[in-house]
């Protein structure tokens, strides 16, 4: 239980439905947050209360998931369903998500920690601790389903497709997959909102949480913060290696984005990959960002065949694209039937069928472009190609 609408719906619906369901908060220890003490914060636009304003009341306005406040609400609602809860303490292994996250943005590559605290945490490190309290299964409020399939359970796109976090749950494993339920994937939205309401649920109408728990600002200020000495100024060079500006550390920038750069050109610049061996930013035409195929390690398998024409998704709300994926000695390669811009390495490509199943997904390692030129044997990059590791054709 996040202390959102979505999950305290979910263990609604459970105990509805006849299940013993107990509560369970997973403290993470987001910066300057203390588990005894409600995080003081006024009104924001949204007309939110402060904790300590209404008491009994839950705490209405934007924040990030898992935070002391989150945890309150998610305790209210306990109480209101009459259910066990328990705060689990996972600050210590929470640090391995924080440690992921800094490496990778130190590497030049763009993580993405809710993925990962998904494998290692909520159906890691929680299942094993409900294996501990002699449960069945862990729930979330997730908008994904569970289908049965010939070769096992898997997980499908939820019901509402603008909601749908399947995504970030391609990497969870066949074990876990065996004892989840995710009580909310057959409803859109509106209908969770409106449960909350008819379970008359202090959460009802609490806004979804949208940042990043441990990163309530600025992710490279946080970066900063913590390892200020891993900054360096840099070149901004062009694809020919012309050096066109200067920058304070490629932690500033992603591939794809555009504003920020600050240097002057005649055509919008955008971030096209990043080289941390050389502190240098690559930038270029937005047509340099097209993406045609990427390897990913790393990968997480269910289906039986190796070789599958699918939609790919290199985002959490991104849009399937028409791909082919083959995997082979653990490396999965899928080929787009048309171009993605902005894909970068570190980020998750996660393969479906026809019905919308998660076949698999892994971490991409390297991205294509279009073209491709062999100088003696052995690939290079030329302007169109987005981080192509050289060798690997």
């Amino acid at each position: 239980m996040s202390g959102g609408v979505d999950s305290s719906v979910a263990a609604a619906l459970l105990q509805r439905d006849g299940h013993e369901v107990i509560g369970c908060f997973m403290r993470l220890g987001s910066p300057g947050d203390e588990l005894e003490t409600p995080r003081e914060e006024p009104k924001g636009d949204t007309g939110g209360v402060c904790r300590t304003s209404v008491p009994g009341s839950a705490r209405i306005g934007h924040q990030g998931c898992c935070s002391i406040n989150d945890a309150a609400d998610a305790r209210l609602v306990a109480a209101k369903l009459g259910i066990p809860f328990y705060v689990v303490n996972f600050r210590n292994d929470f640090g391995r998500i924080i440690s992921y996250f800094e490496e990778e943005y130190h590497a030049g590559r763009t993580p993405n920690p809710c993925v990962r605290c998904n494998d290692w945490l909520k159906f890691g490190k929680l299942r094993q601790y409900a294996e501990q309290l002699g449960c069945d299964a862990v729930a979330t409020g997730h908008y994904a389903r569970i289908a049965s399939t010939a070769e096992g359970p898997r997980i499908a796109r939820g019901l509402d497709v603008a909601k749908d976090q399947s995504y970030v749950l391609f990497g969870v494993g066949r074990e876990a997959l065996a004892r989840m339920l995710l009580p909310i994937g057959d409803m859109e939205k509106p209908v969770v909102r409106a449960l909350a309401r008819d379970f008359a649920l202090p959460v009802s109408d609490k806004p979804d949480s949208q940042e990043i728990c441990f990163v309530p600002n600025d992710y490279a200020e946080f970066l900063a913060r913590r390892a200020p000495e891993r900054f360096a100024e840099g070149a901004i060079v062009d694809e020919t290696g012309r050096e066109l500006g200067r920058h304070g550390g490629h932690q500033h920038f992603t591939v794809g984005q555009r504003k920020g750069i600050r240097v002057p050109a005649s055509i919008p610049l955008y971030v096209l990959r990043k080289d941390p061996s050389r502190n240098e930013v690559v930038v270029g035409p937005r047509t340099s960002l097209e993406v045609s195929e990427v390897e990913a390690t790393d990968v997480t398998w269910y289906a039986s065949a190796a070789d599958v024409t699918c939609t790919a998704q290199v985002r959490a709300h991104g849009q399937p694209i028409p791909a082919r994926a083959v995997i082979s000695g653990g490396v999965l390669r899928v080929s787009f039937a048309r171009p993605e811009p902005g894909v970068a390495p570190g980020q998750a490509v996660v393969c479906y069928d026809a019905e919308e199943r998660i076949l698999g997904g892994g971490w991409i390692r390297s991205t294509r472009g279009e073209r491709c030129q062999t100088v003696h044997g052995t690939c290079q990059p030329v302007p169109g190609t987005v981080g192509h590791v050289p060798g690997t054709d």
